[in-house]
């Protein structure tokens, strides 16, 4: 009987681990050449675990995977030397902890908004919505992610020959834009609670909420204020219209400090919620008036991001980066 020659298989290499670590949850993937392994992704709840390894431990042993051929986490936090400590869980982690997990010296700690931003330009077009008529946006430009959630932060997005870097910063605490009566005695009130009037103390959740009781009195919480802004409540849509306001000076500074024309993208729970009304409640006039730059403001695109799954994007960007 002759000898059959035998079939080759292709090799199908190592996958990258990737996860995104929030207060509440940890979203974890494989990812292949920069794009999370579609059917992939698993959340895991983060009460009652004693640390991130487990998740990543237990992940691994449910998809069978054996070996990793790099790993990159984004976490809410700050992260410094390779080390994060979790701002809402008692965690730190650290690149030699993913070192053995994924059983590979290919790793990367994010800060979230960094993840974010590796994965503006592999973004689906469908899950990005532009929210003020600017100009075009111009390829390879420095793009702008800014978070609105939990917190309040911004990032730029360089874009090199080499490749992508996103410079980490902690812009949620510049100073509150004071622009009018109004603007001013908020800050007031602000400073005289915190010490100091900063955009996060407005634009985060918490402020959000603190912005309503501040303007009617009123304790609601953010999804029901957001919900009555959209009923035409006139007390809510005051305080969208101030938040509004105060959103687009914000964009507007920011924008000068780091001349977006790739875009500015809004991320985050607090923004998406408030995008639908954003530009209906004066974000854009705010955002426009910056005096002789009105118009280099206005050539910066506004859009907000719609995809959960972002900031796996990103980290499986960034590792497909970086060399083995």
């Amino acid at each position: 009987m002759p000898d059959r020659p035998l079939k080759s298989w292709p090799y199908t290499p190592a996958p990258d681990l990737v996860a995104d670590i929030g207060g509440t949850n940890t979203r974890v993937a494989l990812a292949d050449g920069g794009v999370p392994r579609q059917g992939s992704i698993r959340k895991f709840p983060n009460k009652g675990r004693g640390s991130l390894t487990e998740i990543l431990q237990q992940y691994l042993r449910e998809t069978a995977t054996t070996d990793c051929a790099g790993v990159c986490v984004a976490v809410a936090g700050p992260v410094r030397d390779g080390v994060a400590q979790m701002t809402n869980l008692d965690w730190t982690i650290t690149a030699e902890d993913l070192a053995d997990v994924g059983g590979t010296h290919r790793v990367a700690i994010l800060n979230d908004l960094q993840a974010q931003g590796y994965a503006l330009r592999s973004l689906d077009p469908r899950h990005v919505r532009q929210l003020l008529p600017t100009g075009p946006a111009i390829d390879g430009g420095t793009q702008l992610v800014v978070g609105a959630g939990t917190g309040f932060n911004a990032a730029p997005v360089y874009h090199f020959s080499s490749g992508t870097q996103v410079a980490a910063s902690e812009c949620g605490h510049i100073h509150l834009p004071r622009h009018g009566e109004r603007e001013e005695a908020l800050a007031r009130h602000l400073a005289a609670l915190h010490g100091i009037a900063t955009v996060e103390e407005v634009l985060c959740g918490r402020g959000l909420e603190a912005l309503h009781r501040w303007v009617s009195g009123q304790d609601l919480s953010g999804a029901h204020l957001t919900a009555a802004i959209a009923a035409g409540d006139p007390r809510a849509r005051e305080t969208g219209a101030l938040y509004a306001s105060i959103m687009g000076r914000t964009l507007a500074t920011l924008a000068l400090v780091h001349l977006p024309f790739g875009g500015i993208f809004l991320i985050g729970s607090v923004a998406r919620a408030m995008s639908p009304h954003l530009a209906d409640l004066g974000m854009g006039a705010a955002y426009s008036e910056m005096g002789r730059f009105s118009s280099l403001v206005q050539s910066f695109p506004v859009a907000m991001v719609e995809d959960d799954y972002a900031a796996l994007l990103g980290c499986a960007s960034h590792l497909a980066g970086l060399t083995a």
